[in-house]
């Protein structure tokens, strides 16, 4: 019996030291440590105390605004202050009387044509009014040989007639001189009875700019069917642009529009004057004019130009600072978004339209979430090492 006893303590003491130690263990374990503490939440980036001013951060917020859709489009000549203009007379041309360039009124003479039809109108003209002043006393005449009984009322009416046939035929024929091109004291000689000797004149029809010139020396013109120059009022002109499917709900006609072009630092303001009722099958897109003041002649027939235009139209939705947006390797936007903790998450988001210092933000944020604003790019370069 003594001799087992030892052996018993030593027995019961190693149990009461593994209890001890594991009660100690357990103990532990509920508190705690400090290796807990410093293990971030995954996909969670935490920087020391000291570089946290190095970081700015923003608030987002559910807001209402109106988009500015960016576009592209091309200059073309407003068609309301522009136009074609035909040869009214056939005819070889004998004389050009301006060069593209030049700054035309309206009715000025743009070109002389030797055509037979000036010949036959004038012609046309001096045996209308022959006719018509011949008629006349005629019709005189019978209306004092009425007035003594001489002839009857239906023979005086008849030659009152035949009278006005005349003068409405001398009429006819000066509207035909005029539209050949006649000056005005070309007209005036041939009232008078006096010869003339002028050519046809192709006048130009409004106050412009000759841009085009279609035709020249003894070329044989067709009457009403060769375009020979094309005046344009260049104080205004068309940008013609394109939107898609998706934008048409915020473009209408009266929205604002900017024009950025590069022959001038200045943005060109426009307004939109109509929207096309058709959609290109092949692009899908739908074309907007624009109506642009062009006073200092910048903007160039087919010059390639940018456009916003910023619509009546208000959206909502949540909007980040430009500066907060960041691209990763595969150029997919994405933003530093701040935690309770102070931590920072990455998180992707989708990009909508850039309403000037921000971004339209349709998926990826809540209202109120705050976002890193500056110092994304410290960030950035910190998570990947």
């Amino acid at each position: 019996m003594n001799r087992a006893t030892p052996g018993l303590h030593r027995v019961a003491l190693v149990s009461c030291l593994c209890a001890a130690a594991v009660t100690v263990l357990t103990a532990c374990s509920d508190k705690p440590g400090k290796a807990a503490e410093a293990t971030p939440a995954p996909g969670t980036l935490t920087i020391p105390p000291e570089q946290r001013p190095r970081i700015g951060v923003a608030a987002v917020a559910d807001s209402t605004y109106r988009r500015t859709l960016e576009t592209t489009g091309t200059v073309a000549f407003d068609q309301d202050q522009s136009t074609t203009v035909l040869s009214p007379i056939s005819g070889p041309v004998s004389r050009l009387l301006v060069s593209v360039g030049a700054s035309v009124n309206r009715t000025e003479p743009l070109a002389a044509v030797a055509s037979p039809d000036f010949a036959a109108a004038v012609g046309a003209y001096r045996k209308a009014d022959a006719t018509a002043r011949n008629t006349k006393r005629i019709a005189d005449l019978d209306t004092q040989l009425f007035a003594n009984d001489a002839i009857s009322r239906r023979e005086m009416e008849q030659a009152q007639t035949d009278a006005l046939a005349a003068e409405s035929d001398r009429d006819a024929a000066m509207l035909a001189l005029r539209s050949l091109g006649l000056e005005p004291q070309t007209i005036d000689d041939l009232r008078q009875g006096k010869q003339v000797h002028a050519e046809g004149l192709i006048r130009s029809p409004i106050t412009g700019i000759v841009v085009e010139k279609l035709i020249t020396p003894g070329q044989l013109l067709q009457a009403g069917a060769t375009p020979c120059f094309t005046v344009s009022d260049l104080s205004t002109v068309w940008v013609m642009a394109n939107v898609f499917e998706s934008d048409l709900p915020f473009v209408r006609a009266g929205d604002a529009a900017d024009i950025h072009a590069g022959v001038s630092p200045d943005i060109f303001a426009g307004k939109v004057d109509y929207v096309a009722a058709m959609v290109d099958p092949n692009t899908r897109a739908i074309a907007v004019r624009i109506v642009v003041p062009n006073p200092k002649r910048l903007l160039k027939k087919d010059l390639y130009v940018r456009v916003g235009i910023h619509s009546h139209r208000e959206s909502r939705g949540i909007l980040a600072p430009v500066s907060a947006v960041l691209r990763d390797d595969e150029n997919l936007p994405f933003v530093f978004v701040e935690n309770a903790d102070q931590s920072f998450a990455r998180r992707r988001v989708t990009l909508g339209s850039q309403i000037g210092d921000r971004y339209e933000i349709p998926s990826g944020l809540r209202d109120g979430e705050r976002v890193v604003t500056e110092g994304g790019l410290f960030l950035q370069f910190s998570q990947s090492q």
